[in-house]
């Protein structure tokens, strides 16, 4: 007769589960957090009151023909200094050529939106005002 060999049990370890490490969080304090110097809002006022009416903004911008679409809230000329300003974008100059739909005009009415001649790069919600 053949003896059989037994299969030996595999011995299980039972390992204990890892503590959770705690961390303490400090409180936030709220009433810190929200506010802010009574100065630097007295100071932006002062900035808001000093700037000129504005007469429209830019709407799009052309750059193969260095044109921008302006969406008038004042009447506007040829001949006329505007003053361009937004987030990167700070020029003043002349007008010389304004167009509403291809075709040139002397002078535009609030509400009218015309193509102008710009002499650099203006991007969208710039600024138009009278320099």
């Amino acid at each position: 007769m053949a003896l059989k060999k037994k299969k030996a049990k595999k011995k299980v370890i039972k390992r204990k589960p890892a503590k959770k490490k705690i961390i303490k969080r400090r409180p936030v304090k709220k009433s810190a957090a929200k506010k802010r110097p009574a100065k630097k809002k007295q100071a932006k006022k002062a900035v808001v009151k000093s700037q000129a009416k504005p007469i429209g903004i830019v709407t799009h911008y052309f750059p193969h023909v260095q044109a921008a679409v302006i969406k008038l809230k004042a009447p506007l000329s040829v001949g006329d200094k505007i003053k361009i300003k937004g987030h990167t974008t700070d020029f003043t100059q002349i007008i010389t050529s304004m167009q509403m739909d291809r075709v040139d005009i002397a002078s535009a009415k609030p509400g009218q939106e015309i193509g102008l001649l710009v002499s650099s790069r203006v991007r969208q919600n710039d600024v138009v005002t009278k320099a």
